[in-house]
């Protein structure tokens, strides 16, 4: 009679085995790529038992660096930590480059700063390439299990973002980031499963050993990452059922895609006389899917045969899997089984009960629970670059942070940032901005018009300089533009008169000049709002100064010219005026010169002398008669 009802259980078997083998999507002929990470240390770190290496934290993020102090036994021995405070901005993110694309688990611990003058323990959150996945609330560093979060992640663009969210409540703070490939089929849990999900461990036990362990300890290959395994000896404080182990090989450990530990099958909780039923009962969000994956190996001495342990499983009171016979499935003893199921949990309580149906009692060898979360749609790229050139540009205060993606997680937007999902890209995109009043001192960089889905600018009261950008024009959706009470300057690019969605324009209290396009001054102010007020130098509307005669570009190229021709001539004439007043004035002086006293007495004597020579004693008297005879004149 029982036979009968066994079909279904063996293709659950063969189903499972499939699931299990798969494809080798690990290249297990090299090593996967890993990076770890200690937070706030100035020099690589090796940690013990294992010499696990650590690298030192630069580069990755802002923060500022301190000691540590370690809340649990979980957490690795580092002495150093990397914390937030808000003044930073209420999003810090490390950014890790160069990361193979594949799939990943993230795991970070946490710990407390050791300063007393600082809060003791920080709250949350936690995002992994924009998707939330972990919130840190009030007790977590007196829970083990606590003090680290682990997702498993898919990397598409060859970088990693982790963010860590200000509530509001205390500084962020993380002592390590690990970064660990694994197999890209890892976890592979049906049709939502793929690069659309981000799974977040939500428990992971071994049972029966009692001893908590990570996959290093238990003798596990690098592609199945570094999982961490609390271990128990039984499954609730109330129960009495009991731990079992064995030293015997396990068979079908180490297989690809999840390359669990044999270790971790060698230990067990079964089932009692008194209490043949195993169960189990977590706390869990409500409303969401969880994976639920269980494994067994028949360890027992006492059971050898099919048949004789056989026993349902039941997650919050469904029948989740029927009629359960490790011999069977796996075909002997010591081998492992892997069962995985897909639950949808509206209650705040995830159950787990292993009922004997037929035989002896349940056994157990560990379990593994994870929250299945729907990946965040990301913003578009081209809009994320424009943002941080507009940081860059406005000289955003530190406490704006702006760090991460500006629109996800959706718990946490950029402040000042207004998103919207855009069904048709599947991306979300930017319609507006506010950052009036906010002490902003730079200017408006052109690469604003990449924005193409603002509806929305306000800039006012702020110190904005430099001109307004032509390319706000091409923004074809804009509706309000407020740049106010800045001090702008230059004039009123035509193309914003292309903006034919602009209900409110407000230009006033800058230094703005100019005419005022017709564009916008001969609009219909038919639920339209305009002001251009405050612009000393602006004209052509009502309510400002008349403008004088218009002039084309080449008209005032062509004045500008005339100006520099005629400055031209009149530093050539200036110049030849002045040389021949120099000449005039030499010559004036030359001439006074000659009219002085003692130039004159000089003149008169060469004259008196050139007047002697004609009186010589050899020279003919004027008479004719010989000048020897003549008497000589005394000297």
């Amino acid at each position: 009679m029982r036979k009968r009802f066994l079909l279904w259980p063996l293709l659950l078997a063969v189903s499972a085995s499939s699931a299990l083998l798969g494809v080798l999507a690990a290249d297990l002929s090299k090593e996967p790529f890993t990076i770890r990470i200690s937070c706030g240390s100035f020099d690589d770190v090796h940690t013990a038992p294992t010499n696990t290496l650590w690298y030192r934290d630069f580069g990755y993020t802002g923060g500022r660096f301190a000691n540590a102090t370690r809340p649990s036994f979980i957490v690795p021995p580092l002495k150093t930590l990397r914390y937030f405070p808000l003044s930073d901005g209420p999003e810090n993110c490390y950014y890790i480059n160069n990361v193979p694309n594949g799939h990943y688990q993230v795991r970070l611990f946490f710990a407390l700063v050791a300063d007393p003058n600082l809060d003791s323990e920080p709250i949350f959150d936690v995002s992994v390439e924009g998707t939330l996945f972990s919130s840190l609330l009030s007790g977590w560093s007196s829970d083990d299990e606590k003090t680290f979060a682990e997702a498993l992640v898919f990397v598409q663009h060859s970088s990693l973002s982790i963010c860590f969210h200000s509530t509001g409540h205390g500084d962020p703070s993380i002592l390590s980031i690990e970064v660990l490939q694994i197999d890209d089929n890892a976890y592979k849990f049906g049709s939502l499963w793929g690069k659309g999900t981000v799974l977040r461990t939500t428990k992971r036990l071994t049972c029966g050993s009692g001893k908590p362990a990570f996959d290093e300890d238990l003798n596990g290959i690098h592609w199945g990452g570094d999982r961490f395994w609390l271990g128990l000896k039984t499954l609730s404080s109330s129960s009495d059922d009991q731990p079992i182990s064995t030293e015997n090989v396990i068979a079908e450990t180490l297989l690809a895609p999840n390359f669990y530990p044999q270790s971790m099958y060698q230990s067990a909780i079964v089932g009692t006389d008194r209490q043949p039923t195993l169960s189990f009962e977590m706390d869990v969000t409500p409303n969401k899917n969880y994976s639920v994956w269980l494994h067994f190996a028949e360890i027992d001495n006492g059971i050898t045969a099919e048949e004789q342990r056989v026993f349902d499983v039941l997650i919050n009171g469904d029948t989740a899997f029927k009629d359960i016979d490790i011999i069977r499935m796996t075909g002997e003893r010591f081998t492992a089984l892997v069962l995985n199921k897909t639950v949808a949990v509206s209650g705040t309580t995830l159950k787990i009960t292993l009922q004997p149906v037929e035989g002896t009692h349940a056994i157990v060898s560990a379990i593994e629970v994870f929250d299945i979360i729907p990946a965040e749609m990301k913003t578009l790229t081209q809009e994320v670059t424009a943002l941080r050139t507009l940081k860059g540009s406005l000289g955003l205060p530190l406490r704006f942070g702006w760090n991460g993606d500006p629109c996800i997680p959706q718990q946490h937007p950029w402040s000042g940032v207004d998103c919207q999902f855009d069904n048709t890209k599947r991306q979300w995109v930017i319609d507006g901005l506010g950052l009036d009043n906010q002490g902003l001192r730079g200017v408006i960089p052109s690469d604003v018009s990449k924005l193409q889905h603002l509806q929305s600018i306000n800039f006012s009261g702020n110190s904005i300089k430099g001109n307004i950008p032509l390319s706000l024009g091409t923004i074809p959706g804009l509706r309000v533009l407020d740049l106010s009470f800045n001090e702008l300057n230059g004039s009123i690019p035509e193309s914003l008169g292309q903006l034919t969605s602009l209900q409110t324009l407000n230009l006033n209290g800058n230094d703005l000049s100019g005419r005022v396009p017709a564009s916008l001054g001969g609009r219909p102010l038919h639920r339209v709002r305009f002001n251009f007020t405050d612009n000393a130098g602006l004209c052509g509307i009502p309510g400002l100064r008349e403008c004088g005669p218009h002039l084309s570009v080449a008209a005032k190229i062509g004045m500008a010219f005339g100006v520099l021709v005629a400055f031209l001539f009149l530093v050539v004439f200036a110049a030849c005026w002045w040389k021949r007043r120099q000449n005039i004035i030499r010559g004036q002086k030359l001439a006074a010169a000659r009219e002085a006293p003692y130039a004159k007495s000089r003149t008169q004597f060469t004259r008196d002398v050139q007047m002697g020579k004609h009186h010589r004693p050899h020279e003919t008297s004027p008479r004719g008669g010989n000048n020897e005879s003549s008497p000589h004149l005394l000297s």
